[in-house]
């Protein structure tokens, strides 16, 4: 846990002072991603749901740094915007569920209705709050039956600082952050100069150096895939960034947010071939790839096959280990889940709340492949064997 501790320790250094004078600064070296491992890419991706939430609340510094620790490949992250334009990782817009906003009386006359994505919703919400009154509050485990014993211990993180957790990893971890709800954002916050959310998100990245193609010498050396629900941010900030994007593909029962298209519409091939002039993957509810009834797995449908056609990666969400989220088909084992998705429908990577697990199983079926020595270092292991036994 040491590495936890040390780099929560990095990252608060970086944002409140560090300097060259300061001797608890780290050096830039440790920014130099060519002495880090890098990124595995000869198997499918561990992306860590809103970092390890399965075991921590998710979104916070905590939760990605678990996620680091146990082997994620990507650290994912909702973007929204606070009242005062700073950009924080934050899936809801609403503060209720995930805050201890409800208890804090000086902010009991901030309850609004906003219509959000067609729908009336009551609540706390992010964009009525400055980030110094965010970094107030405190995060709580969304679901009741995961660990509460983390609650009110950690502080909502700005895009900034989780850019900075993935930057300072021992080794090269991708960051997969979401444009969230950019329609409401850009609706409730503005920015000087007729600046977009979508703008000043992709600012951020390019501030700290998040450039290049997929699988190009800048993305490998800061892996990043940016998503998004809709399809207009997704086009817009094509003209400013050529990092990899995600299409992200909800539930067959909801449209897009921007352009209220149905599912089956965006999953056609028409739409498939014109989105792959943008993107270069979908991510689709895993249930909408293999749909259930009654709790058992029914036939795959072909989405993943024809995404492949198009050379688009899939990158399904979300995988959780807890009975309430396994089919029946997997008898209460997330390892048999994992093995189902990896090998039968062969996707390309996994949003999942357990990292850990993600990573063991990957491990014990396809680790790391060893490096085989070359005949000049064999010679010279020999001859030092030799060596020391007198020869």
């Amino acid at each position: 846990m040491a590495s936890f501790w040390n780099m929560s320790i990095v990252v608060l250094v970086l944002l409140f002072g560090g300097s060259k004078a300061d001797p608890a600064a780290p050096p830039r070296s440790q920014l130099d991603v060519n002495h880090k491992k890098p990124l595995q890419t000869f198997r499918p991706y561990n992306i860590a749901h809103r970092g390890s939430n399965g075991e921590l609340p998710e979104e916070t510094e905590a939760a990605y740094l678990r996620a680091i620790e146990e082997g994620a490949d990507f650290i994912e992250t909702d973007i929204l915007a606070s009242k005062d334009g700073h950009l924080i990782c934050f899936h809801d817009v609403t503060l209720d569920d995930t805050t201890n906003v409800a208890n804090r009386t000086e902010f009991a006359n901030r309850k609004r209705t906003y219509e959000v994505q067609g729908v009336n919703v009551t609540g706390w919400f992010v964009v009525d709050f400055t980030l110094k009154e965010l970094k107030s509050l405190r995060v709580k485990q969304r679901f009741s039956f995961r660990d509460q014993r983390y609650n009110g211990k950690y502080q909502i993180i700005t895009f900034e600082e989780y850019i900075l957790i993935a930057l300072y990893a021992d080794r090269v971890v991708g960051i997969y952050p979401e444009i969230k709800n950019p329609i409401f954002i850009n609706q409730h916050v503005k920015w000087s100069n007729g600046k977009k959310f979508e703008d000043k998100f992709v600012e951020m990245l390019l501030k700290y150096g998040y450039k290049g193609e997929y699988m190009s010498e800048d993305w490998l050396k800061q892996p990043l895939f940016i998503q998004s629900f809709a399809p207009t941010s997704l086009i817009y900030i094509s003209n400013m960034t050529n990092s990899p994007k995600v299409f992200l593909i909800d539930d067959t029962t909801i449209p897009t947010q921007d352009t209220n298209q149905s599912y089956y519409e965006i999953t056609s091939n028409a739409y498939l071939a014109f989105i792959r002039n943008y993107v270069i993957g979908i991510g689709p509810w895993k249930d909408t790839i293999v749909p259930p009834k009654d709790n058992v797995l029914g036939q795959p449908t072909d989405l993943v096959a024809r995404a492949h056609a198009l050379n688009l990666q899939v990158h399904p969400y979300t995988f959780r280990n807890e009975n309430q989220y396994l089919h029946f088909n997997f008898y209460q084992d997330p390892y048999a889940e994992y093995a189902y998705w990896l090998n039968e429908i062969g996707v390309d990577g996994l949003f999942t709340d357990f990292t850990g697990s993600l990573h063991k199983y990957q491990e014990w079926t396809t680790p790391y492949p060893k490096k085989e020595k070359n005949a000049e270092a064999l010679l010279r292991e020999i001859a030092n064997m030799l060596k020391d036994d007198g020869y």
